[in-house]
């Protein structure tokens, strides 16, 4: 036993001895130890200010780059900011720098020889806010140039039309949005570009008794009820002019639209024939400017004006934009004008009307309606402040809001001289609020040259086909106020606009 005692005491004499000597040996050293790494980047024998200043270098780098979303030739950059992504860089590296130091003379030996043999990683603490992510991915599906068309109806008159989808591509957004998280966690990878996964699809089939549903009603007159002033809607009586059984074999036809008949049963007091006191307070109004001498653009601003003009929307109503508007074609008499597609100005029908729906926007967000649905430009628009505008396009994307008042509001716009407005009217609240919009550009996109080889100049000889302009990363905030003071201020939306590439026609 005495053998025993005493070998087991110079053991442990010895491992003391040599635990002291190499905590010695260590004690001067303010260098991360071996074998650690921070968010998979080696950090090994560097001071811990060496590696604070590196490890925000590699990720202030991938915040200005941000990640570049890409499918074919269509190509978008989304910003960190709008990701809402914050790091914790400064607890990472004092953790790893606490690695052999934040113990007792053992633990911290044990902890300096084992990283020896075993790496370690330190994960950073990323926060991401996975609902910017979520939103982002609805936007960019919305602006592929091979995106779905759903199928989509309106009312005009006294016919229900039904225009017909087309198949395209969907996001597959869930392995989209793990791809774009992973890209932020990976202070690797240099590449910041995701290729977008998606899948092919068709449109559902036309489902008419679900939109018979959705669209039939009895008829109801509109009635003013006094002290306190309140307002009871109209509502026209709607049902199909034919049987479903019709309707379906209409639709089994192989058309890009189809007219279903209506029976409409006209109330026989509209809100509109309560004159001015059914609305008698301006809620929100919006000014904005276009080139009166650009005569297509006039026209198509003129008839989309004149389709809103009137509009009113009840208590609980979602408004649809391309449902009141309708579809846009030659023969709704609308001319080609610029317009925004696949990253390009090109000429399209209808082209200049999302004027119009950023002004009803900005209107709306005065009003603070409810908005429910809304999708900002590919390039920034001339009319409007960034993160202010609102695009549109036939069976795709569509610009929505909800009445959430207690009454009824009338829409009234005008497109002519070179102005766009739109006014809201109904009836003020006691709680309403005073609305003020503030948005503000957060990074600048740099505009890029592309140069394309055209044989048919002459020699050296070069036409500018395209002015560029730079795009930029934008957030919007909804101030309300009451009596002079703030209530809330809230975030509206963060944009990313591309920046828009002068393009040059040269015979190199």
């Amino acid at each position: 036993m005495k053998k025993k005692v005493l070998i087991i005491a110079g053991i442990i004499f010895i491992l003391a001895f040599f635990s002291i000597i190499f905590s010695l040996i260590n004690m001067g050293n303010n260098k991360i130890y071996s074998n650690i790494k921070i968010q998979n980047v080696s950090v090994s024998g560097k001071q811990q200010e060496e590696i604070n200043t590196e490890i925000n270098k590699i990720y202030n780098e991938k915040k200005i780059n941000g990640i570049k979303l890409k499918h074919g030739d269509y190509e978008t950059t989304i910003s960190f900011d709008q990701l809402g992504v914050s790091a914790k860089i400064g607890d990472a590296v004092t953790k790893a720098y606490s690695i052999g130091r934040d113990g007792n003379i053992i633990t911290n030996n044990y902890n300096i020889l084992f990283s020896f043999f075993i790496p370690r990683n330190i994960d950073i603490e990323i926060n991401i806010d996975e609902k910017s992510i979520d939103s982002l991915i609805d936007d960019t599906e919305s602006k592929l140039p091979d995106v779905l068309v759903d199928n989509d109806y309106y009312i005009e008159d006294d016919k229900l039309i039904i225009t017909k989808g087309k198949s395209g591509v969907i996001i597959n957004k869930e392995e989209l949005k793990n791809k774009i998280i992973e890209e932020i966690k990976d202070f690797t990878n240099t590449d910041n570009t995701i290729e977008i996964p998606t899948s092919e699809k068709s449109p559902e089939n036309i489902d008419i008794e679900k939109i018979a549903e959705e669209i039939e009603c009895e008829p109801q007159d509109a009635y003013l009820s006094e002290n306190p002033l309140e307002v009871h809607a109209d509502e026209d009586g709607i049902k199909l002019g034919i049987s479903i059984d019709e309707a379906k074999k209409i639709l089994e036809e192989e058309k890009e639209e189809y007219e279903i008949p209506l029976t409409i049963t006209k109330a026989n007091v509209k809100v509109s024939d309560l004159g001015d006191k059914a609305f008698p307070n301006l809620l929100g109004t919006c000014t904005t400017n276009y080139d009166a001498s650009n005569i297509n653009r006039n026209n198509n601003l003129r008839l989309a004006a004149e389709k809103l003009n009137g509009t009113i929307v009840n208590p609980g109503e979602t408004f649809s934009y391309n449902q009141t508007i309708g579809q846009r074609t030659i023969a709704a008499g609308y001319k080609e004008a610029k317009a925004y597609a696949n990253g390009k100005v090109v000429l399209d029908v209808g082209g200049g009307i999302c004027q119009l729906s950023s002004t009803l926007y900005n209107s709306a967000l005065l009003t603070n309606l409810e908005i429910v649905e809304r999708r900002s430009h590919y390039f920034k628009t001339s009319y409007l402040p960034a993160g202010r505008d609102a695009t549109v396009s036939w069976g795709t994307v569509d610009f929505k809001f909800k009445n959430n008042r207690e009454y009824p509001i009338k829409i009234n716009a005008v497109a002519q001289d070179g102005v766009v407005k739109v006014d809201i009217y109904g009836i003020k609240q006691d709680d309403d609020y005073d609305v003020t919009i503030e948005s503000e550009e957060t990074s600048v996109i740099p505009t890029e040259i592309i140069y394309e080889e055209d044989n048919s100049l002459n020699e050296g000889e070069q036409i500018t086909t395209q002015y560029g302009e730079d795009g930029c990363t934008s957030e919007t905030y909804k101030i309300l106020s009451k009596n002079g003071l703030v209530v809330s201020k809230t975030l509206v939306s963060k944009d990313t606009y591309n920046d828009l590439p002068t393009i040059i026609k040269r015979n190199s």
